[in-house]
């Protein structure tokens, strides 16, 4: 190995140590900040089911257009 990727595979090796280091820290400095008043509820909160059940109807029916479709256009010889 050359030098350029001997130090290369060392920052590599470096980083994978280090960023679990960093990543346990972050939240020791996020609790630190403090919070804020909420006047009011947001209008737009509800719930949303009934979407996640109509993109799935709309899924079933494409579905089964596409499984029963007719195949006619199948190619013929002459």
């Amino acid at each position: 190995m050359r030098t350029p990727r001997k130090i290369l595979v060392a920052l590599a090796a470096a980083s994978t140590i280090i960023a679990p280091v960093a990543a346990s820290a972050a939240p020791a400095a996020a609790s630190a900040r403090a919070g804020s008043a909420v006047s009011g509820e947001s209008s737009l909160e509800g719930n949303s089911s009934w979407i996640i059940g109509l993109v799935g109807l709309l899924a079933g029916i494409t579905a089964i257009i596409l499984v029963s479709d007719k195949d006619e256009d199948s190619p013929v010889s002459p």
